[in-house]
């Protein structure tokens, strides 16, 4: 019996950074596919040098170095859903872009990945163009931050209506779908209001999908106030990837993925002298 028959769960590949801290980038992806019942495989990068209070460097593969991790487990495994984190130089960008086009890789759920929780930039401008160019098109669906997404279409995000409508830019530049997660617009209202709530209360995380179809679903979940977290979108786009794999519609993946994510916050470790790592 051969790896594609020896076991039943779905392969899931994920195309990340190394957080050596464990909260983010590749270990986390690979907690969270794992915890869902797939089997986890990985290529990475870039090996970052950070823990749970900031970045303090990078290693970055090369095209070369990334294609040679990902051709053999596409010799071996069937695989089912693929999501992409850190992508940090051009270079990769486009090795990504070719191996979803030249490979019988799904369409990945790309997280574009531009800045650490600390704020630590972690791609450069000509990723960022590439990530545009030639990977959005390729996507499944985006994920991206305000910030993020608001990198992606040049004006402020400060409401749902501006989530929506920063959606179908994104949207325009190829992307079958994008969800915009309001984390961080929280944030900033309440900075506004004069700070943050209580740690350990609990508000609403505000997500906005725009499908495929052009359809707008609006996620509603809790928020708990922990403090930094760190790895959350990493976990999210893991949880997508792994829930498509299993079978589960866009809408039905977005939804379990949040609620995991939710309680992954509400039960994240006080480790480290920093962000809490997921």
């Amino acid at each position: 019996m051969d790896s594609k028959t020896a076991d039943s769960r779905p392969v899931v590949l994920t195309i990340a950074g190394l957080d050596p801290s464990g909260g983010a980038g590749i270990v986390a992806d690979i907690k969270t596919i794992a915890a869902f019942g797939c089997f986890p495989t990985a290529a990475l990068t870039s090996i970052t040098f950070q823990n749970t209070s900031g970045v303090f460097g990078a290693l970055h593969q090369s095209g070369g170095t990334l294609r040679a991790q990902v051709e053999p487990i596409l010799e071996d495994f069937s695989i089912a859903a693929v999501k992409t984190g850190m992508l940090p130089t051009k270079e990769i960008v486009g090795e990504v872009a070719r191996l979803c086009r030249e490979t019988k890789l799904p369409a990945p759920v790309v997280d574009p990945v531009m800045c650490s929780t600390t704020g630590q930039d972690l791609i450069d401008d000509d990723a960022f163009k590439a990530i545009q160019v030639e990977l959005l098109p390729l996507a499944c669906v985006i994920t991206p931050n305000v910030p993020e997404a608001e990198r992606l279409v040049g004006f402020s995000i400060a409401k749902e209506s501006d989530m929506r409508r920063a959606a179908e830019a994104i949207r325009a530049l190829g992307a079958r779908a994008v969800l915009i997660k309001g984390g961080h617009l929280r944030d900033r209202r309440q900075m506004e209001e004069g700070g943050r709530q209580e740690p350990g209360k609990v508000g609403e995380a505000l997500d906005v999908l725009l499908d495929e179809a052009g359809k707008f679903t609006v996620f509603r979940e809790h928020f708990v106030d922990v403090g930094e977290v760190h790895g959350s979108g990493c976990t999210l786009s893991a949880a997508i990837a792994a829930c498509l794999a299993i079978q589960m519609n866009l809408e039905e993946a977005i939804q379990a993925a949040k609620s995991f994510v939710t309680e992954a916050i509400r039960a994240a470790p006080r480790m480290g002298r920093g962000a809490r790592p997921l």
